[in-house]
């Protein structure tokens, strides 16, 4: 999984940036490498409780304060067609009413008195609750979450309007431009997964949600064996495992909810299909999605597949020359997603409607072309590890993105992933990205999506069998 930077503008400052940038990156990553993970380990404090609960401490001075951090390996990936956008909604409730705050506004009144700033987040394959305290309000912190995790009363007039923002939320999505071409491209991406993999989920279903069906979640997936509690910051270890055998050891520890409720397999992509929007739009964005790596299944190609989409995406890449320094694209950008069922590759872009069809035979040469010998320098390889490295030591710098971080790798894969990241990430070699290029992306089924301006489907005379067929070798 990446973050996409801004890219600069320009050959020349391009050529500049990455002049003054590599060297400088290289520098400061080339020694700390094998002391950034020696580092993790030795600050990462774990401990598992007797109900299953896994306590995840990572101490730091510096500043006062404090991340407290409940996940919970729910999200859309646990979704039935039934239940699309309910991992979402149930997020929402988790801060109403419950049995230790009953009256709608205590629960935010005791989060003021704590001087706590939360929040909650929702994506594929983990839910995470969190807040951040001065230090010593972390007990009271712990007690805040343990509080609306165990008794969330799931009122019917609460849920009635909570219901209202969550398709308020949707609506505002609906309203973007890329929505349905995002939707449809998932459909035909996911199949019978999609429901798993769309978070917003499905407005019907969340018009029609019931407390039983809230409840149905809490029981299934928000049970101790299922969840970790994460405490970065300035904290003592010892004090905070006192601290979360004391708060949630009471916690009663249910049936493995997978064995329960089983995922089913992502079924594969079996052929191209081409994907066409209209909207009110001037250029033309161009997205084309593969199935990835599963985390699980296959850890060595998603860390090729990081390196991969970095090198590809640096300004001064062959890749980004031949695409958009030529003038057929405004910008190119790679990405891998890491995740556990199946993580998507995306390259995506912007076009003229008159270059398309000359664009996409150039992006799919281009990809083709990264199977040929030399195609990866080494100059280049070295540079997007050492960014890596750094990038990844400034995110430990700051508690609440560490503990944003290690719970995204605690849900999706294993905390052990993350600690080895940069180290794996230095390992890799042109025959590796080779090698995962060839497995995932050449010749590989793929859904190539594109929103076009209004009416710029009929003057091209573009259909959908022809996108599918575009770069496909006779």
């Amino acid at each position: 999984m990446r973050v996409i930077n801004q890219r600069w503008r320009g050959i020349a400052s391009r050529a500049a940036a990455a002049a003054v940038l590599m060297p400088l990156l290289m520098l400061m990553a080339a020694a700390p490498l094998a002391a950034q993970k020696a580092e993790l380990e030795r600050t990462i404090r774990q401990r598992v409780l007797p109900n299953g609960l896994e306590v995840i401490v990572v101490p730091s001075t510096g500043v006062p304060l404090a991340t407290v951090e409940l996940v919970v390996k729910n999200g859309a990936f646990t979704q039935t067609p039934e239940y699309a956008g309910l991992a979402h909604l149930f997020e929402h409730m988790f801060f109403k009413a419950n049995d230790t705050y009953p009256e709608p506004d205590e629960f935010i009144d005791r989060a003021a008195d704590l001087g706590a700033v939360f929040n909650a987040t929702t994506r594929e394959e983990l839910v995470s609750y969190y807040l951040t305290v001065v230090s010593d309000s972390v007990e009271g912190g712990m007690q805040f979450l343990n509080a609306a995790l165990r008794g969330a009363q799931f009122r019917a007039d609460e849920l009635a309007r909570e219901k209202q923002v969550v398709l308020g939320e949707y609506d505002r999505a609906e309203s973007s431009p890329w929505f349905r071409l995002d939707a449809t491209i998932g459909r035909h991406l996911w199949g019978s997964f999609w429901s798993r993999k769309n978070t917003i989920g499905d407005r019907d279903v969340i018009a029609s949600v019931t407390p039983e069906q809230m409840r149905t979640i809490r029981d299934l997936y928000y049970v101790p064996n299922n969840s970790a509690l994460i405490v970065a910051g300035d904290v003592a270890p010892d004090r905070i495992f006192a601290l979360a055998e004391g708060i949630f050891g009471s916690w009663p520890r249910r049936a493995d909810p997978f064995v329960r409720a089983p995922i089913p397999a992502v079924p594969p992509l079996k052929e191209n299909r081409g994907v066409i929007v209209e909207e009110r739009v001037n250029a033309v964005t161009v997205q084309i999605q593969w199935h990835g790596p599963s985390a699980s299944a296959d850890q060595d190609a998603t860390f090729a597949a990081d390196v991969f989409s970095d090198i590809l995406n640096q300004p001064t890449s062959r890749f980004q020359e031949r695409l958009v320094e030529s003038g057929l694209w405004q910008g190119v950008i790679v990405n891998y997603y890491t995740l556990n069922h199946v993580g998507p590759i995306t390259v995506s872009g912007q076009t003229s409607p008159e270059k398309l069809r000359e664009a996409l035979k150039a992006l799919y040469a281009e990809l083709d072309a990264t199977l040929e010998p030399g195609y990866f320098k080494a100059d280049e390889l070295e540079a997007v590890k050492a960014n890596r490295a750094v990038t990844t030591a400034f995110g430990q710098e700051r508690a609440s993105e560490n503990s944003h971080t290690i719970g995204f790798w605690w849900s999706v894969i294993g905390l052990d992933y993350h600690l080895r990241y940069v180290d794996e990430m230095a390992k890799q070699t042109p025959a590796q990205l080779q090698a995962y290029a060839r497995r995932y992306i050449i010749g590989k089924p793929r859904i190539t999506g594109v929103m076009l301006p209004e009416g710029a489907r009929a003057r091209l005379g573009l259909t959908e069998q022809e996108l599918a067929g575009l770069g496909v070798t006779p």
